[in-house]
């Protein structure tokens, strides 16, 4: 089978992206081929995973001496506990700069390995395997990393290159349709970044992309890697241009912490809805055309999921939603800074925005 191959080249580190199916059935020679070498790895596992695919990856990588650890991929468990966890392995294991670190796991998993690698002995490898599709097309690529607090989402992590990314898609098989949905979140917010054409392209071929149907399901997960690609290597420590890559981010991070990162709503769900509240928001600010807004809210509504904010809060939430959004880091003054959208492949970024009429188009969308 075809391997895609995605080269990222930042100022810290260069790698690659590799996608296709049946990776991790190969993935000692894949090792093998992009010079990656270790005496010691210590493979970070989303307990979700069925145990086939662990099995595989365990016995690929033998003899190397192999450690692992397994974690319940939950936003709450993205704390300085777990990265205690991981760092204790890897003081009692004896690890050095030149062994590495795996994350087999979700975006959730790879935020926490990145976090905890960038942090043992100032770095060490890093090498990703996303298993999910949210993490295959946005988290595994770029370098960010980061653990959650009270004060809100990801607001304590580093830029950390991964010194290489491994993407199987035939382990997206293995999830639940919700699962297959909250990757798709992110190809949307894609496509609304990069062109029109590529909207058309997820709007016309939109259920079979959710069925992971050959080769819609591979070229949206291309078209989102590539974007990335193009903005990470412009802006690899989100000054200005990165920025666009959050359209939707402000208010997703505020829904998900508000409700104290419950089920009720995951990471992907929370970004449609983002993108509807950001949509919506940009009408209101006169970025965005009427007829612009109806095309994305029309193929938000054929995706499946819950649209509607009032389905998670009530108005008395506002104030607990507006709080959240104060907190997001790209802030930098009194006022929120909201990425907005102008037409498809036109963002806005920096646009601030007083927080009594962010509060008070909350309190409006909560009837």
């Amino acid at each position: 089978m075809k391997i895609n191959k995605i080269n990222i080249r930042t100022n810290t580190k260069n790698y690659s992206i590799l996608i296709g199916r049946g990776l991790i059935n190969k993935i000692d020679k894949i090792f093998k081929g992009n010079n990656i070498t270790f005496e010691k790895c210590l493979i970070v596992t989303d307990k979700n995973i069925p145990y086939t695919f662990k099995k595989t990856l365990y016995n690929k990588l033998k003899p190397k001496k192999i450690f692992k650890i397994e974690l319940v991929p939950s936003e709450k468990n993205k704390n300085y506990t777990t990265i205690e966890k991981i760092h204790k392995i890897l003081f009692e294991k004896r690890f050095n700069r030149s062994d590495c670190v795996i994350s087999f796991g979700g975006g959730i998993i790879g935020d926490i390995v990145g976090f905890a690698s960038s942090t043992f002995k100032r770095g060490l490898k890093f090498i990703n395997i996303p298993t999910t599709l949210l993490s295959q097309v946005d988290s595994s690529i770029g370098g960010k990393t980061g653990i959650n607090n009270k004060y809100g989402k990801n607001l304590v992590g580093s830029f950390y290159q991964p010194d290489l990314v491994v993407s199987d898609i035939n382990i997206l098989n293995s999830l639940p349709k919700r699962e297959i949905i909250c990757g798709y979140a992110e190809i949307l917010k894609s496509s609304i970044i990069d062109s029109y054409k590529n909207f058309l392209y997820l709007d016309k071929n939109l259920e079979k992309i959710l069925k992971l149907k050959s080769p819609f399901i591979e070229n949206s997960i291309l078209k989102a890697c590539n974007l990335k690609k193009i903005v990470v290597e412009k802006d690899v420590d989100e000054k200005n241009l990165r920025k666009v890559l959050n359209l939707g981010h402000t208010f997703a991070h505020a829904y998900e912490s508000a409700l104290g990162f419950s089920k009720k709503l995951n990471h992907g769900e929370a970004v449609i809805l983002g993108i509807k509240s950001a949509a919506e928001f940009s009408l209101q600010c006169r970025t965005l055309s009427k007829e612009k807004l109806n095309i994305i809210m029309n193929h938000i509504s054929r995706i499946g999921i819950k649209v509607k904010i009032n389905n998670f809060f009530k108005k008395k939430d506002s104030n607990k939603i507006l709080n959240f959004m104060k907190s997001d880091k790209k802030n930098n003054s009194e006022k929120i800074n909201l990425i907005l959208i102008k037409n498809f492949g036109k963002i806005k970024t920096n646009f601030q925005i007083n927080p009594l009429i962010l509060k008070r188009y909350i309190f409006n969308s909560l009837n």
